[in-house]
C-alpha cells in the first residue's frame, strides 16, 4: 500500500493498495498540487503487462514541467496521454501477447475551473451542497447503455458485461480522450478512483463518505470500503477539496 498525504496548495488525499486478491498492483496514481493536477491509472493486461501501462501513463504526467502557466496544462496533459499510448502500443507490439493498456482519469483545477480528461471506466464524482455528481462518463459496454437510459451507474456496477472496456490509452490505432469543464465552488470536493472502489460502493455510499468529514478519514472509510467489500481488484482513490 502506498499513500500520499503531502502539503498541497489544495487539500488532497491519495491512497492505492493492491486489495485481497492481487498480487500486483496494476493501478497507479499521481498528486502533483503544484499544477492543480490529479490522476488516477488502471493497468489492464495481466501482471507486468498492466502494470506497465499505468506507470507509463503516470510516467509521463509525472514528466510535466512545474512551472507550467494554468492556460497550458491541459494541452500539456493531452500530449502527454498521447505519448503514453504510443509507449504502450510499441510495448504491447514487443511483447507480442495481445493488448495492453490502462484507463486514466485527470482532473486540474485552476482559477476557478476544473477540467477533466478521461479514458476508460475509472471515474471523477464531484460532491458539492451534499449531492453526489459523476462527471465522467465510463467508456464500457455498460456506460453505453447508460447512456442509452437502459441502466444507472449504480446497477450497471453489476452488470455481467461491467469490467469491458470500450476505452483504454494504448489500445487502438487512435487515442480519444473526452473531456469535461466547470467551475469550482468552495468547499467542492472531488473524488478521482478506480473500479476497484466503486464496484463496492454506490454513489450515495461515496457522498456519505466524502461529504463533511476529514479528507483523510475520508479517504482511509472509502479504501475500508472496498478492502471489506472484498477487495477483488486493486483500489486506488484521491479525494481534493477546492
Amino acid at each position: 500500500m502506498t499513500r500520499t498525504t503531502e502539503a498541497p496548495a489544495l487539500p488532497h488525499f491519495a491512497m492505492t493498495h493492491t486489495g485481497h486478491v492481487r498480487k500486483i498492483n496494476e493501478d497507479a496514481i499521481l498528486a502533483r498540487p503544484e499544477l492543480g493536477l490529479w490522476v488516477v491509472s488502471d493497468g489492464m493486461g495481466g501482471h507486468a503487462a498492466g502494470d506497465f501501462a499505468s506507470r507509463t501513463v503516470i510516467a509521463m504526467l509525472e514528466a510535466l514541467p512545474a512551472d507550467l502557466p494554468p492556460a497550458q496544462i491541459p494541452r500539456a496533459a493531452r500530449d502527454a496521454l498521447q505519448h503514453a499510448h504510443a509507449r504502450i502500443r510499441a510495448e504491447g507490439e514487443r511483447l507480442g501477447q495481445g493488448t495492453i493498456g490502462a484507463t486514466v482519469v485527470l482532473l486540474v483545477i485552476a482559477e476557478g475551473h476544473f477540467m477533466c480528461l478521461w479514458a476508460g471506466d475509472s471515474r471523477l464524482y464531484r460532491v458539492r451542497d451534499g449531492q453526489i455528481e459523476m462527471i465522467s462518463a465510463d467508456h464500457s459496454v455498460v456506460g453505453e447503455l447508460v447512456e442509452q437510459g437502459y441502466l444507472d451507474w449504480d446497477e450497471a456496477e453489476h452488470h455481467p458485461h461491467a469490467n469491458q472496456i470500450t476505452r483504454a490509452v494504448g489500445v487502438g490505432e487512435t487515442l480519444e480522450i473526452d473531456k469535461r469543464r466547470g467551475e469550482v465552488r468552495p468547499g467542492d470536493r472531488f473524488l478521482l478512483c478506480s473500479d476497484g472502489l466503486t464496484k463496492y460502493a454506490r454513489a450515495e455510499t461515496l457522498r456519505q463518505q466524502v461529504d463533511g468529514v476529514p479528507l483523510e478519514c475520508a479517504g482511509e472509510t472509502l479504501m475500508q470500503t472496498a478492502l471489506d467489500g472484498g477487495g477483488a481488484d486493486n483500489v486506488s482513490l484521491i479525494v481534493v477539496e477546492a
